[in-house]
């Protein structure tokens, strides 16, 4: 919803769920499916475009905009990790994430999203972020993302699951903790889903119902629009704020199985018979 919405006398009408638009083949494509896919296109055809006008020499215009939000991007990815190198294979995955999140909030701010254009009763088009269904997809694709990608630098599965327990499994109290923390570790993706579909729902009604009690402080005026306009302005701060604290967030979760396992090797190195005869030797010959 945005500053043109349209409101019934009774009140402002609000959508949570994702509405039917058309039906392929017993498919049915939903409006936030729409938009989700028109993003993706301008995404794929935008970046693509600014990507050939990327050079040495800082340019100005949209390219400074786009090459400010990936470098911001990447040095989010590599300061959370302690080994620069894995943190670059990671980067093209939450430089996508970040764009395509950051791109779909700012979506249901377009003018026409929304009540603005509506077809059997219902929006047109809604915002790919406010529909829980696929921000749930989006979680759990993110998860398993990280958990592959956990699995594969901690040099295994028994080396990933070992670092939920932070002493001796013989020890009970290490082992309940441990065994909460991997029961936690599975709601994570569920966890980055609800926060972020419940902020753009929530901006969403906000804006709808400051532009109502502006409709009914002015009916037939357009002080509507005037008074939903700073929500709507806060919006893009809001859209952005999200998309940064989905992919840090993902990038923690990333970050700390790896770091931890890395922190792990170096301590069971430090620690074998060899390195501590070493040691010892070292410090006779001393």
């Amino acid at each position: 919803m945005n500053f043109l919405t349209r409101f019934a006398d009774s009140g402002p009408t609000v959508h949570v769920a994702p509405a039917t638009d058309f039906t392929i083949a017993g498919v049915h494509i939903t409006n936030s499916m729409i938009l989700g896919w028109a993003v993706c296109i301008f995404i794929a055809i935008s970046l693509t475009m600014l990507a050939r006008r990327v050079t040495m020499r800082p340019k100005g215009g949209v390219v400074q905009y786009v090459e400010a939000g990936v470098q911001f991007a990447i040095d989010l990815v590599e300061n959370a990790f302690e080994d620069k190198a894995i943190a670059r294979k990671y980067v093209p995955f939450f430089v996508t994430l970040f764009f395509f999140i950051l791109l779909n909030n700012w979506s249901g701010l377009i003018p026409g999203v929304g009540d603005g254009v509506q077809i059997h009763g219902h929006p047109l088009l809604r915002p790919l972020t406010a529909d829980l269904n696929l921000t749930i997809i989006m979680g759990v694709i993110t998860m398993i993302v990280v958990y592959a990608a956990s699995i594969r630098e901690a040099g295994g599965l028994g080396k990933y699951v070992r670092h939920f327990f932070i002493g001796s499994l013989l020890n009970p109290l290490f082992l309940v903790i441990g065994i909460i923390e991997m029961i936690t570790d599975l709601t994570r993706a569920f966890s980055l889903a609800l926060r972020l579909f419940l902020n753009m729902a929530i901006g969403e009604i906000v804006i709808a119902v400051f532009a109502y009690l502006g409709g009914l402080l002015a009916p037939g005026s357009l002080l509507s629009p005037v008074v939903a306009l700073p929500f709507t302005l806060l919006e893009l701060g809001v859209g952005a704020l999200q998309a940064y604290i989905f992919v840090i967030l993902a990038v923690n979760y990333l970050a700390i199985s790896v770091n931890s396992a890395h922190s792990h090797d170096d301590l069971t190195e430090e620690g074998s018979p060899e390195t501590i005869g070493a040691s010892v030797a070292q410090g006779a010959e001393g």
